[in-house]
């Protein structure tokens, strides 16, 4: 793992690879007791031609950034960012699976590491990078299709809060509302807005989109809805594709209406919707199976981060072997 130190306002220490090992805290450390944490996640990938290579990693670095300082946090510089997600790739290369059956995942942190026991910001703050081989997020394999409820009682986050940020506390309050879904043989939860409980805002980990026609719409960012990469990432290829995409309120109507729905996501990559359950109703798109539009973005978005479509856009960085030496 890569681990890089900074005091309140100082300068980052250089970036420094070690073995992945478990972290000395102290018990008044702002991580443990006021939450001041964030966190990515990204992906490195072997290509059909033998490289390595990073998937947008300065579009992570200026979301680690952003979200850094609405936590009251000193922003890794982006430079810095980079070079730590490289040397993490280069010490666990020979983890990257092969091109087709998986990638690495890596997971930049930043934690008030520092003791405090007043409510404030850490006197100090750790920097790290780890990384596991991956293979699909949903239970049964990338492109089967997912089964989603709609959960009306419980919001994810709220206008003027920390939906659009990474920030730790946001993900295991998810827990209680996804695990009942998944007891009732659902894959995940997709919430709702929080002022007006109508309109969709996102599935617990990943950013939703509607197709009708050749009109893509998607929840747009209002503060309360993670800015996925991933999501970005889908936009400019569905525009590239001549697709209308549409960032606006969408609401359960719209979705249950539509000719088909998939979610995007570091994790889950585009993953199609077999069917939304709203109020006990089951609506099931395509008879369950894949969609045409998500199959096409599905296969444009891997077929790049695996080199066998031309990256025009210049979003794969090469990591050289040895870059960590």
């Amino acid at each position: 793992m890569v681990k890089v130190h900074c005091e309140r306002d100082g300068e980052w220490s250089a970036v420094a690879v070690e073995p992945y090992g478990d972290l000395s805290l102290s018990p008044a450390a702002a991580v443990l007791n006021y939450g001041q944490g964030i966190f990515e996640g990204m992906k490195a990938f072997r290509t059909v031609d033998g490289e390595v290579v990073c998937f947008r990693p300065d579009q992570n670095a200026a979301r680690f950034a952003e979200g850094a300082g609405r936590m009251s946090m000193p922003p890794v510089p982006a430079d810095k960012f980079v070079e730590a997600v490289k040397k993490c790739i280069s010490a666990n290369r020979d983890f990257i699976p092969p091109e087709g059956k998986g990638s690495l995942y890596l997971r930049p942190l930043l934690i008030g590491s520092g003791p405090i026991l007043g409510l404030g910001p850490a006197p100090s703050y750790t920097f790290l990078v780890y990384c596991s081989p991956v293979a699909s997020y949903f239970k049964g394999g990338q492109l089967t299709p997912i089964d989603l409820v709609v959960e009306e009682s419980y919001h994810r986050a709220a206008p003027g809060g920390t939906g659009s940020t990474k920030c730790i506390g946001n993900y295991s309050p998810v827990l209680k509302v996804q695990l009942a879904a998944k007891a009732q043989g659902f894959s995940d939860v997709i919430y709702l807005d929080a002022v007006n409980n109508k309109y969709i805002e996102e599935v617990s980990s990943c950013n939703f989109f509607v197709v009708n026609g050749n009109v893509i719409a998607t929840p747009a960012l209002g503060g309360s809805i993670l800015p996925g990469i991933t999501r970005k990432s889908i936009i400019a290829l569905a525009k590239q594709k001549g697709f209308v995409v549409e960032e606006r309120e969408v609401s359960v109507e719209e979705v249950i209406g539509a000719d088909e729905c998939f979610c995007t996501g570091t994790a889950v990559v585009v993953v199609p919707v077999g069917s939304v359950t709203f109020r006990g109703e089951k609506t099931v798109f395509q008879e369950g199976g894949i969609g045409v539009v998500g199959q096409a973005l599905y296969d444009e978005l891997t077929g790049l981060q695996s080199g066998k479509v031309q990256d025009k856009l210049g979003w794969l960085e090469n990591v050289p072997e040895g870059f960590h030496e």
